[in-house]
Order: structure tokens, then C-alpha cells, then sequence
């Protein structure tokens, strides 16, 4: 009986791997068609356990995707509108070619369009699976919203991209949804919470573009994964906007009539809602403290959750007040300050906020309203002040959100020095990392940071101390010598009598009470750390150097930091002694 088995590479790896080129035959696409499909449709290349099983014994390195995914990819409706936008490119050139120009109208008139619903349905079932996949959609989308119109940028979609992101930064600023804020090199960094999911997303400073010389970045690719974040972030807005009750696209509750007569409607609207300055327009007015009542715990909880009960009611308290925490605030943006990001997070948690008229459209107060509680400055002074009002830098309204309280203005008031900015997005809880002075201030309110003054101040106290303490150790001593005679006669009492005690009973020998000693005890403790190293298996031996070597880098890191603030310190306190010695001399004479 002969037996017949599977030839060589028929299954396994070798059956579950196929290479690009074979993806590409076997599609019957190009090579940029292809890249397109598999963006759209979110599928990537796979790395096999065993790359020369996959490869199928061949050499070198290969791209390789999943049998299964090429295959999801041929009954795709996609491919079919790819091969007619081919089909499209031909005859429109060939008819240019020809100067028949009749037959170019009309085929551009009859141009394919790719439709991307199904896809995104597809690949996000329901609303909750998008959210948690827009971090990476709305950074995109930010990023291409500042783009100008170039020849690798299409100018319909950078102009789409900031429609659609204007649109959700107010489904944020409705919902009241904004919980952490950052500003760094890169951009602003916002963390929002929708429906119990956490979306960060970074929004690019507002700067001069300067065009790329040198193609680095393949614009063309990221236009791709544009074209589907677009529809993504469309039908994310239009569920936001539904869900918080308000119209879609959205509408402004009130328009003066004087001034849209000046411009044309349309590009005026678009502007007002650009501002972010002025409340939509809702869909049932009855339905507007909706939002409010979604913060409730449930009670149905077990005994021994009580601590993690309590974390999360204080938790749900702290949010309630984030909600409003610059409610009542009326705030006035001078023409330095970046307006967007502040008119955004100023919003977000209750504030008024206006700008002067000249500088933009929306201002809906001026400059001399005596109602005006901040005005937020980027410069050292102005020659026109009010009374009325504090004139604060920007960063204190990041370091208030952050801090989920309105801090002490002082700190902030035009021309001072600020405070670091500190990130709200590290995990200071974490092992082996550097928490800063002014971060355990925020974290531990009984933790406070010492100025030089202070110490002084301190130094001086303890001096005093010092030489009450002296006064009262010379009497203390002398009373302890006093009972420290009581005692000796005691216990010599009390030690003949268990004496004669042990003499009338059997002869027993005292034990010794051995004393530990420290130094042993770690030696003992190395050495067991020693051998249960020696039993980590071979497999895992060099996995478990390299987390020892990322344990003590880490470690070093935090060490250098620390001594760079100690020497930054000493620095600071070295200066404001010369000061002081330089004002006291200044006294004296």
C-alpha cells in the first residue's frame, strides 16, 4: 500500500503566506491600485514565524500578506470602480491627445467616484469601534486642514478636513468632553472623553508653511488614508451631533443682519462656526440638560469594592467641576495670543470669550466691556490697563485645566516668569520615572515647593529650635539620670527573686538570644537573587538581560535628571543670594 503524502510547502506557513507580487497577479491591479486597496480596506503586510517556510524556501527578504486577506480583497466592489477610473485616465488622455475636446468634457462630466461607506461600516460596525479608532483620523485630518493648496495636496480636501475637524472640535465643546491639555514643539495634545472612550489627537501650531524641497514625506499615501478618514470622521460627526441633539451640519442660534449683508452668506456662516464662538442651533430644546444626567454610578456594587466605589464617585465629583470650571468667566483675547486652541478649551469649560472685531469674525464683545474678568496677554506690558480685570499669559488656562481648578493668577500675571508647563499625559505612578518638584506639588497638596526665602526663614527657625532644645536637653538629662537609678534598683529586685525561683525548680540553662545582622541578611538575599536567576530557562536568559539593561538605563536616566535639578537649583539660590547682598549694599549706602 503506497501512501501518499502533501508535497513540500502545501501547508503550514508555506500554504498560509503569499508574497506582493503573487497578491498582485493573482488581483490583476497595480502596484499603486493595489497600496490604495489595501489602505482602504486596512489590511498590512504579516511576518511570518518562519520567513523561509513562508517564502517557500526562497532567499532574501519579501513582503508577504495574509492567503486570507487577498482573498477578502477579491470579492471587493472597490476593484471594479479602480479598473474604471483606469479605463477613465486612457480615454481622457487619449482624447487630449487628439484635441478632441468635446469627448474630454464629457468624460469628466461622467468621471467614476469612489464610494467609501460600506467600508467604513464595514470595518466599524458600530459607533464605539470608531471612537476608539479616531486618534490617528483626527491627527491626520488636523494635520491636512493647514496644508495650502500645492500640487501634491488636493485643495478639496484640505478645505473638507477643516470643515469636518471645525465640526467635532464643537460636538467636543456641546459635550463638554475635554478632560487634558498640552502644549509642546509639535502641537497642542487635547484628550477628550466620548461615550467612555479616550481620544487624544494632536492639533499642529498655526505657522507660515513652507513647501518641501526634497520629497520626504510621500504625500500621496497620506492623501490616501485622508480619503477614508474623511467618510470615517464624517459619520462620526454626524452620530456626535445627533446624540447631543443638535442639527447637523451645523447652524448658528443667531446671525446679525447687519453684517451678512457685507460678505457673502455662506462663506460668512462657515466663518462664524469657524470661530467656535457662538452655540449651535439644537434639535429639541426640552432635551438640552441631556448630557448632564449621563454622570450616574450604579449602586449594585459588592462590599469589597467599596475604596474602588469611592475612587470612582470622587472621580465622577472632579469631572462635574471640570465641566464648569471657567463658568462665569468673561474672557478677552489679545491679537498675539493663538485664538483657536483657547477659544476651543475656554469654551469647553463655560467660559465667554471674544477677540477684537478687526482681527477676526464672531467677537461678540469689545475690549472696554467692563464685564471682562481675564484678558489673556503674550506681552511684557501694555500702556492701556483696567482695574477690573486680571491680565494673565496663556499658559494658565492649560495649567488650570490641567490642574482641574482655577490657580492663583500671580503666577501668570503679564511679564512674570511661569512655572514649568508639565504634561498631564505621563503616568506619574509608574516605576522608575522622574516626578519633577512642581508635579508632586499638584499630586501632594501637603508637598510645597521652597523658595529661598522660605529657607531663610526656615534656617532661622531652626536656630532657635536648636538652642531651646539645648536648654531642655540639660534638664531632661538630669531627670533622666534621676529615673534611671529608680529603675536599676528595680530590676535587681526583681531579678534576685526569679533567681531563687530557678534555684528551687530543675537546672535549666538560659538561651542565648542571637542578634540578626543586616550585612548577613542582604548577603543571604543576593545569594538567593544569585540562584534564581541561574533558573530562568536559556530561552529566556537574553530577554531577561535586555529588561535588566532597560531597568538600569531607566535608573540612570532618573538619576541625571535629579542631578540636573540639584545643580539647577543651587544655581538659582546662588543668584538670589548675590541679589540680595547687591540690594542690602544698595540699603546700606
Amino acid at each position: 500500500m503506497v501512501v501518499i503524502g502533501k508535497k513540500k510547502y502545501q501547508s503550514g506557513e508555506g500554504s498560509q503566506f503569499m508574497s506582493r507580487k503573487a497578491a498582485l497577479k493573482k488581483l490583476q491591479l497595480t502596484l499603486k491600485d493595489f497600496r490604495r486597496l489595501c489602505i482602504l480596506k486596512g489590511i498590512y503586510p504579516r511576518e511570518p514565524r518562519n520567513r523561509k517556510r513562508a517564502q517557500k524556501g526562497e532567499p532574501g527578504i519579501k513582503i508577504l500578506y495574509h492567503k486570507k486577506d487577498i482573498q477578502f480583497l477579491l470579492h471587493e466592489p472597490i476593484i471594479w470602480k479602480l479598473r474604471e477610473v483606469k479605463v477613465f485616465t486612457r480615454k481622457v488622455a487619449k482624447a487630449r491627445a487628439m484635441k478632441e475636446y468635446k469627448d474630454v468634457k464629457r468624460y469628466l462630466r461622467d468621471q467614476p467616484n469612489l464610494k467609501l461607506d460600506h467600508i467604513v461600516k464595514e470595518r466599524y460596525p458600530t459607533f464605539i469601534d470608531a471612537l476608539r479608532d479616531l486618534d490617528d483620523c483626527l491627527t491626520l485630518c488636523f494635520l491636512f486642514s493647514t496644508f495650502p493648496s500645492l500640487s501634491h495636496i488636493p485643495r478639496d480636501q484640505s478645505l473638507l478636513c477643516r470643515r469636518l475637524t471645525v465640526e467635532f472640535l464643537h460636538a467636543v465643546v456641546a459635550a463638554k468632553a475635554l478632560r487634558k491639555v498640552f502644549v509642546s514643539i509639535k502641537g497642542y495634545y487635547y484628550q477628550a472623553e466620548i461615550k467612555g472612550q479616550t481620544i487624544t489627537w494632536i492639533v499642529p501650531h498655526h505657522f507660515g508653511f513652507e513647501p518641501q524641497a526634497k520629497m520626504d514625506v510621500d504625500f500621496k499615501i497620506m492623501s490616501i488614508f485622508v480619503e477614508f478618514y474623511i467618510v470615517m470622521l464624517g459619520f462620526v460627526n454626524y452620530r456626535l451631533y445627533h446624540t447631543l441633539n443638535l442639527h447637523y451640519p451645523p447652524k448658528l442660534t443667531s446671525i446679525d443682519n447687519s453684517e451678512k449683508l457685507l460678505v457673502d452668506e455662506e462663506a460668512y456662516v462657515s466663518e462664524r462656526i469657524g470661530a467656535l464662538n457662538v452655540p449651535l442651533v439644537n434639535l429639541d430644546a426640552s432635551a438640552q440638560n441631556a448630557e448632564d444626567e449621563e454622570m450616574e454610578m450604579d449602586q449594585f456594587v459588592n462590599d469589597g469594592d467599596a475604596t474602588k466605589v469611592e475612587e470612582a464617585r470622587m472621580e465622577i465629583e472632579k469631572i462635574k467641576k471640570l465641566k464648569t470650571l471657567f463658568k462665569g468667566l468673561r474672557v478677552f483675547l489679545n491679537r498675539e495670543v493663538p485664538r483657536e486652541p483657547l477659544v476651543f478649551i475656554l469654551r469647553c469649560f463655560g467660559a465667554e470669550v471674544s477677540w477684537d472685531k478687526l482681527l477676526f469674525v464672531g467677537a461678540t464683545f469689545d475690549e472696554n466691556d467692563e464685564r471682562i474678568t481675564h484678558q489673556i496677554v503674550d506681552r511684557p506690558s501694555m500702556s492701556k490697563q483696567y482695574i477690573s480685570r486680571y491680565y494673565v499669559q496663556p499658559q494658565w488656562v492649560f495649567d488650570s485645566v490641567n490642574a482641574r481648578e482655577l490657580l492663583p493668577v500671580e503666577k501668570y500675571l503679564m511679564g512674570c516668569v511661569l512655572p514649568p508647563h508639565l504634561s498631564p499625559f505621563l503616568d506619574s505612578h509608574q516605576d522608575q520615572t522622574y516626578i519633577p518638584p512642581e508635579e508632586r506639588a499638584l499630586m501632594d497638596p501637603d508637598f510645597k515647593l521652597k523658595d529661598d526665602e522660605e529657607e531663610s526663614d526656615e534656617n532661622e527657625n531652626e536656630n532657635e529650635k536648636a538652642e531651646e532644645d539645648e536648654d531642655d536637653s540639660d534638664n531632661a538629662s538630669e531627670e533622666k539620670e534621676e529615673i534611671e537609678n529608680d529603675t536599676e534598683m528595680a530590676e535587681t529586685e526583681v531579678k534576685e527573686k526569679q533567681r531563687n525561683q530557678l534555684k528551687k525548680k530543675m537546672k535549666v540553662k538560659a538561651g542565648e538570644v542571637t542578634k540578626e545582622d543586616p550585612r548577613e541578611q542582604k548577603r543571604l538575599e543576593r545569594q538567593e537573587y544569585r540562584l534564581r536567576e541561574r533558573m530562568i530557562k536559556k530561552r529566556h536568559r537574553n530577554l531577561y538581560k535586555s529588561m535588566m539593561e532597560g531597568r538600569k538605563q531607566r535608573a540612570k536616566e532618573v538619576w541625571l535628571l535629579r542631578k540636573k535639578r540639584r545643580i539647577h537649583d543651587a544655581t538659582k539660590k546662588q543668584e538670589r543670594k548675590e541679589e540680595r547682598k547687591q540690594k542690602k549694599a544698595k540699603v546700606s549706602n
